[in-house]
């Protein structure tokens, strides 16, 4: 669809990516559709994914789109996807997912093909899901298309519904003290959409999580706490991570690897498959 839309007149756009939004909510599912994800310790649970997309400062257009396969719970790295791909569609606040997604589901469509059995049990998504202008964020879009369970992890806080980073917001934010302390981010409409969560000890801001796809508030909870070694989840940030060191060795620029990249490259990957399952663009500073 974003493709689609190049070269139409942005309201006409706007129009059809609302359509597009509206015609895809309508198959989100927001419980748990899997056993491990009613289990307290994600028993069954093996491999976690995370995306990214990094850009080129100074250039709009030119991108990495990165996905990375996690063991769960070691939280190493087994499978690493990250292509340069130019993007067509503009940026325009919440429809970031037509400028992206697209490029994510094709990283998703290659590991089907080629290694099928470290496909990604649920992904990690840097941006929101439910909790977006008309409830679809980039988690959910990627969710449904992919037809796998997606969590949104924001770093910062999309006012939407009645929800502003105001005073009263960080006063509940000065109030988590402790790994795993959260918050309910109800909407003026009175719905919870997602939930500030402390993830890490020494983090002085939460991360915004909420359902994107297949996919229980409470248990996505839980599964972001459990991939945090820092305070971004570790799916999300070796994505971040490896998009960034691609873009430098793709393009030349000097300097040193991005940081955990070393420890992650030791990682070993499975000799064979067994036969028989901010809504803000990032920027490379």
């Amino acid at each position: 669809m974003a493709r689609e839309a190049v070269g139409r007149p942005a309201e006409e756009t706007f129009s059809l990516w609302k359509r597009e939004q509206a015609r895809l909510k309508a198959r989100v599912v927001d419980r748990d559709t899997e056993a491990w994800q009613r289990d307290p310790a994600f028993s069954g649970l093996q491999r976690v994914g995370g995306v990214d997309v990094s850009f080129v400062k100074g250039d709009s257009v030119s991108a990495c789109a990165s996905l990375v396969v996690l063991s769960y719970p070691e939280l190493e790295v087994v499978y690493e996807d990250c292509r340069m791909v130019s993007l067509t569609a503009p940026y325009v606040s919440g429809f970031l997912a037509f400028r992206e997604v697209p490029f994510l589901v094709d990283a998703v469509r290659r590991l089907r093909e080629k290694e099928p059995c470290l496909m990604p049990q649920v992904l990690l998504v840097d941006g929101n899901g439910v909790l977006h202008h008309r409830g679809f964020g980039v988690a959910c879009h990627l969710g449904v298309l992919t037809d796998l369970p997606c969590v949104g992890v924001a770093k910062k806080l999309l006012q939407v519904d009645g929800l502003e980073n105001n005073a009263q917001h960080k006063e509940k934010i000065q109030l988590l003290q402790a790994r795993g302390d959260s918050f309910p981010l109800m909407g003026g409409s009175g719905t919870i959409l997602g939930m500030a969560l402390k993830s890490h000890d020494h983090s002085t801001k939460p991360l915004y999580v909420s359902v994107g796809h297949k996919m229980s508030l409470e248990a996505a909870m839980r599964l972001t706490l459990g991939c945090c070694r820092f305070r971004i989840p570790e799916p999300v940030r070796q994505a971040d991570i490896r998009s960034r060191d691609y873009i430098r060795r793709t393009l030349g620029v000097p300097g040193p690897p991005a940081p955990g990249r070393e420890r992650n490259q030791k990682a070993q990957r499975p000799k064979a498959c067994p036969k028989e399952g901010s809504e803000e663009p990032a920027v490379l500073c």
